[in-house]
């Protein structure tokens, strides 16, 4: 593989998952209640953060 594969490659796992991330945001908030929508979110960051190995 030549250079800007090699550049370009982590560029577009790190687009698939932010692309995964906001889908996932998009699946859980729709039809949840205004005033659930902030837990949802919530938990949601927990999980991402979980995954990348970068929870507090």
């Amino acid at each position: 593989m030549n250079v800007t594969a090699w550049v370009l490659a982590p560029v577009a796992v790190a687009l698939i998952v932010a692309v995964a991330a906001v889908l996932v945001v998009i699946v859980a908030v729709k039809g949840t209640a205004p005033s659930d929508r902030a837990t949802v979110l919530k938990a949601v960051a927990e999980v991402i953060r979980a995954i990348r190995g970068t929870r507090r």
